[in-house]
């Protein structure tokens, strides 16, 4: 820092002879000075030009040191300031620090001992310079992430209102074709009918769309949350998809976590569902909920079923936005959900991953963080 020709030195003693001294040995050391005897002329100094330190001697007949650095810092809060003192009493240090000073020096002085003082105090103007810059930073994002988020709030709104109008206007109009024209052909209904069916899946992915551009968005209120309890709610609600269906639950001893109830319950949601719609195709379809691994800080869920699995080759896509593994044929989804389970998940700090193997079930696996570290029983 010494040899950059950028830092200026503003030194006052009304002894001249000594402040004139102090600064051509400084300059010496690369700094760059400049020396006042007045502490009224050096604060005009102050906001004439810039100077990265002021090093004052205390006792001065118009201004003493504290007074100074006082009022220089009020002019210039970038400025550090050290202050000279003969006195040497910790009652003087004391009140040095207190107007502002960072560290005070002893006259009569050495310059093996001015030295790392001046650059212990200049390397604090680097770090508060530093600060300053990444909190200016901070708020500039700040203002641009809260633009952003206006923008997508208009963009669903435009979404909600100006796309899915007119495919409600598609399927409703299909469907009226079909009732009303007796004398369509049958290859003609079928049209109409994949016309209707595709508007539906147009309605779905725009309906899934804007619930994953909410999912960014919504407010976490942490607490908590006992995921057995909340387990237990979520397989209540998917009674009208199960119902008729030959399903054995396994729920292990599911903990307590740190979460927001409403999003860890659309996690659990996703999952299940998925779960319930990729054992299908078996008689019996086996669904286990439970906790593979628990350690201090977190735990590791997953949702474990014997259905249709996947290829791993491909399990890079699973949690993708309308990323789908299966035909559209065989099961239905816009490949979102997964999507909102990962971006939930990451929210309360976790991990999510999947492991499969085709035609032999999968395991969804997610981390959250426990509700209180200190007091759980590891067993």
């Amino acid at each position: 820092m010494a040899n950059d020709p950028l830092v200026r030195l503003l030194i006052v003693d009304d002894e001249v002879a000594l402040m004139n001294a102090l600064c051509n040995t400084l300059k010496e050391q690369g700094y760059h000075t400049v020396g006042f005897s007045s502490g009224g002329a050096a604060l005009e100094a102050v906001s004439a030009a810039g100077f990265d330190l002021i090093l004052s001697d205390l006792m001065m007949p118009e201004m003493n040191g504290i007074t100074l650095l006082q009022a220089a810092l009020q002019r210039d809060p970038d400025l550090v300031g050290i202050i000279m003192t003969g006195e040497g009493t910790i009652a003087t240090a004391v009140e040095a620090m207190k107007s502002g000073a960072l560290d005070y020096i002893l006259k009569p002085f050495k310059l093996s001992a001015i030295l790392p003082v001046l650059e212990r105090a200049l390397a604090v103007r680097r770090l508060r310079l530093k600060n300053a810059a990444l909190e200016r930073q901070v708020r500039e994002r700040t203002a641009q992430l809260e633009a952003i988020n206006h923008e997508l709030e208009s963009f669903s709104y435009s979404v909600s209102h100006d796309l899915r109008t007119p495919v409600r206007h598609i399927a409703g109009y299909a469907d009226m074709l079909i009732r009303s024209d007796p004398s369509l052909s049958p290859q003609g209904q079928r049209y109409l009918s994949q016309i209707s069916n595709a508007a539906a899946r147009m309605g779905q992915l725009i309906d899934d769309l804007l619930e994953f551009s909410r999912m960014g968005r919504t407010e976490m209120r942490q607490t908590s949350v006992d995921l057995e309890q909340l387990c237990a709610g979520v397989i209540r609600d998917l009674a009208p998809e199960t119902e008729g269906r030959n399903i054995m639950w396994k729920k292990a001893n599911l903990p307590t976590v740190l979460g927001d109830p409403a999003l860890l319950r659309q996690v659990l949601q996703n999952l299940l569902l998925n779960a319930v719609k990729y054992t299908r195709p078996r008689s019996l379809a086996e669904i286990e909920i439970g906790c593979s691994e628990q350690t201090p800080k977190e735990i590791i869920c997953f949702v474990r079923d014997n259905g249709v699995g996947f290829d791993m080759n491909f399990a890079k896509k699973l949690f993708g936005v309308f990323q789908r593994l299966h035909r559209a044929e065989e099961f239905e989804g816009t490949g979102v959900g997964l999507a909102n389970v990962r971006r939930i998940v990451s929210r309360h700090g976790g991990r999510t991953w999947a492991e499969a193997e085709l035609g032999s079930g999968a395991t969804f696996y997610f981390t959250l963080p426990r509700s209180n570290p200190k007091s759980v029983d590891l067993k």
